[in-house]
């Protein structure tokens, strides 16, 4: 007799965010990329559930939803509703329901990984009955991977952190890279992760982009695209460069269609260029960092395996970076911030700012070994320097997050240095 053991689910750190949203307004939309778990996150909260994409009795679930959306939306509350996409109308009838139920809140968890054709969006927003909640796949903290011992909270309210040592070195860091942050992937080694990785790219590139707007297309030059994107990883390549980097392959007016059609589909997360100001001085460029859902699908891209990384420092640092921003994100949603990045018209620049609607912010340099902390701390500087001189206020703290080669510590230039593998909400 063969026993199948129950999967393990592992804690996600937008569940905190996902309960509050959930006593607040009537139904809330958890958005992310394929297989970064928001249905088994989602079904640890509903009591009653519809899911679209199951095959059983020929997609039974899916035509009775067509069929009768007031019907498939009635259950017991909260109700999950995943894949929420392939049957937009299902937005309307939740959406009336809520109003139906007198504004109760905690009615519905909606989960989508794309979203609907054009010519099948909801008719209404959803404002006041909807929040929006974005989940990535998982950081090293909710792998287990990081010992937590620095808190970013901690960063932003002013504490300073030393003595937590991480335990990274090049080996596991390419190793990371190249497993993601996939919850299926969890307990299987790199090759197995890497071969999710190349999945992944494999259906949006021949499936999911074209049911974005029922229109056909190549999925080789999808793929040229996505490996273009690669490349071109944890930089500020316009689409000009990308266009060069592919070599004629692919026209600009296509590539920029693809790409917008990638973060349709949640492939693609741009980093906005921060904006400190309105009335600031300091002349920002404003072009926004283009950066894949996960730092394996960059490695599946380029074909990368944790040998070959160890081969190529330079690329090994720029998926680092990769890396570093995906948890960095995850965190700083945590605490009800943002992640930026800062280039200015004198070409100075950060790695990232992570920024809050108050004014709080703080600059950080991702490098992959302690041998380029005195470097980062200079632009970190730099930086504080011309946004004070501008009018702005001063960050609450510097940061700059290395891979390996040293423990957390302030620099006598007051500078926190933290690796990622000691880092945590």
């Amino acid at each position: 007799m063969v026993i199948i053991m129950p999967k393990k689910y592992y804690t996600r750190i937008i569940e905190n965010e996902l309960d509050q949203l959930l006593g607040i307004f009537g139904a809330v939309l958890i958005e992310g990329p394929k297989w970064c778990g928001k249905t088994t996150t989602a079904e640890t909260r509903a009591a009653s559930r519809l899911l679209l994409m199951d095959p059983s009795r020929n997609f039974e679930n899916r035509l009775r939803a067509e069929t009768d959306p007031a019907l498939a939306v009635s259950g017991e509350a909260p109700r999950l509703i995943d894949e929420w996409q392939e049957v937009p109308k299902l937005w309307d009838a939740a959406r009336f329901e809520c109003d139906n139920r007198g504004g109760e809140p905690g009615q519905f968890i909606f989960t989508g990984s794309a979203t609907p054709r054009d010519d099948e969006r909801p008719m209404h927003s959803g404002a006041g009955r909807f929040a929006k909640l974005r989940m990535d796949t998982m950081t090293l903290f909710e792998l287990g991977k990081s010992s937590g011992a620095v808190k970013l909270s901690g960063i932003i309210s002013g504490e300073k952190f030393s003595g937590a040592f991480g335990s990274l070195d090049s080996a596991s860091i390419a190793e990371c890279v190249v497993r993601g942050g996939w919850p299926a992937a969890v307990g299987r080694d790199a090759l197995a992760a890497s071969a999710m990785a190349k999945r992944y790219i494999a259906i949006v590139a021949e499936e999911d982009l074209s049911r974005v707007d029922g229109s056909r297309r190549d999925p080789e030059k999808v793929k040229a695209v996505i490996e273009s994107l690669a490349r071109n990883e944890s930089t500020l390549a316009t689409l000009k460069t990308l266009v060069a980097d592919l070599g004629g392959e692919v026209s600009r007016q296509t590539a920029a269609s693809y790409i917008s059609l990638l973060a349709r589909v949640s492939f693609v997360r741009d980093i906005p260029a921060w904006n400190p100001a309105m009335r600031s001085p300091v002349h920002l460029r404003e072009s926004k960092k283009h950066h894949l859902a996960d730092p394996s699908l960059a490695a599946a891209a380029l074909g990368a395996t944790p040998a070959t990384l160890l081969l190529d420092f330079k690329t090994l640092g720029l998926l680092f970076e990769s890396l570093a921003l995906h948890d960095l994100w995850v965190y700083a949603q945590a605490n009800g911030m943002g992640l930026y990045h800062y280039h200015d018209s004198r070409d100075l620049e950060v790695d990232a700012v992570i920024a809050a609607p108050g004014g709080t912010w703080i600059p950080v340099e991702i490098k992959l070994s302690s041998a380029q902390i005195e470097e980062a701390s200079d632009s970190l500087i730099a930086v504080e320097k011309r946004m004070v001189a501008a009018g702005n206020n001063p960050p609450v703290s510097k940061v700059v997050i290395i891979g390996f080669g040293s423990q957390a510590y302030v620099t006598d230039r007051g500078v926190q240095v933290v690796p990622l593998d000691v880092l945590a909400p």
